[in-house]
């Protein structure tokens, strides 16, 4: 009796902690119960094993059951080991399924790999497929760009500044790896540029701005990009300044300066051609210098060999007398026939 008493106290902690663990078990079991439930109801059947073993992969199971029953409602079959294996890799399950759904509505086709594909690269699949049913419209250019209007010139000179409006819808086929709006935009506003500069004046233009879309439309400039073209629209157009004018007042006033500083180089080389002969007759004069003092030094050579005797050099000397006072009577005269 006294051991049966000694025993109670051991049987009542068994019995508790046993109590203890059933309940937690009941409560981690009940937890999936009701996921299981409700997807055996939608005819969306998991077993429940896979919703155990999906915690212990650390996938969220609610998120699984409930895409797994929005894709059965849609006629669309995704088993979990698809949409686990999605979540795994890190992508946007909710996103996927709808985008499917979505394209399956629309009658786009869109695989579930495809889809995942998309999503992993960074596209938002569920616009994307938003897009190809309800095609948006693009700015060129771009609203969040530094420019409001694509500039262009036309063969007359006058500039155009234009604003234009792209409709596009998404091409799944070309999501991944297509390019993106901003090449759009940069294509369709290099399409612009060279309709205007290709245009004989800018009232042409003016004339049948629709021109414009039609030349650019049919240089399918989609190609390559994730988006198809279906229309191109000139939103406004403006005439800007005359930059043929401007330009020839450039080319003008760059002319005036080139003959002027050739202008200048002449002078300089016609006051240094000037300075030279000034120099040469400097140089000339000096050598007559040393030339007439030359003259004396052979005079006296004379006198000294005897070749020259004083009377001749008396003659010598009355003979430049006269000539002198015969060319100063000449010029008096020339002066005075002058007068």
């Amino acid at each position: 009796m006294t051991t049966t008493l000694a025993m109670d106290p051991i049987w009542i902690g068994a019995i508790v902690v046993g109590g203890v663990i059933l309940l937690i078990v009941f409560l981690f079991v009940f937890q999936y119960f009701g996921l299981w439930l409700q997807a055996w109801i939608s005819g969306a059947r998991v077993r429940f094993i896979d919703l155990i073993m999906m915690r212990f992969r650390k996938v969220k199971p609610k998120l699984i059951v409930e895409n797994r029953i929005t894709a059965k409602k849609a006629g669309i079959e995704l088993t979990t080991a698809q949409l686990e294996s999605h979540y795994l890799a890190g992508g946007h399950v909710t996103a996927v399924t709808r985008a499917v759904i979505a394209a399956g509505k629309a009658r786009i086709d869109l695989d579930w790999g495809v889809a995942t594909a998309i999503d992993l690269a960074g596209r938002d699949i569920l616009e994307a497929v938003r897009t190809s049913v309800n095609p948006k419209v693009i700015d060129c250019p771009s609203v969040e760009g530094s420019r409001s209007t694509i500039d262009a010139v036309a063969k007359d000179g006058i500039k155009l500044c234009a604003r234009a409006r792209v409709t596009v819808r998404t091409n799944i086929e070309r999501l991944v790896g297509g390019a993106t709006e901003e090449t759009i935009i940069a294509r369709v506003g290099e399409g612009i540029v060279s309709t205007i500069g290709s245009a004989a004046n800018h009232l042409a233009v003016l004339e049948n701005p629709d021109d414009i879309s039609r030349t650019v439309l049919e240089k399918g400039l989609d190609a390559g990009t994730a988006y198809e073209i279906l229309s191109i629209d000139i939103a406004d157009i403006d005439v800007g300044e005359n930059i043929g004018a401007r330009l020839q007042a450039d080319q003008a006033a760059a002319d005036t300066k080139r003959y002027q500083a050739t202008a200048e180089q002449r002078r300089a080389m016609a006051v240094a051609q000037e300075a030279e002969q000034k120099a040469e007759v400097q140089k000339n004069r000096a050598l007559v210098v040393l030339a007439e003092a030359e003259v004396p030094k052979a005079m006296a050579d004379s006198f000294r060999s005897g070749n020259l005797g004083i009377m001749d050099y008396y003659r010598m000397k009355n003979l430049v007398a006269d000539t002198d006072m015969r060319s100063s009577i000449a010029g008096e005269g020339g002066d005075k026939g002058e007068a």
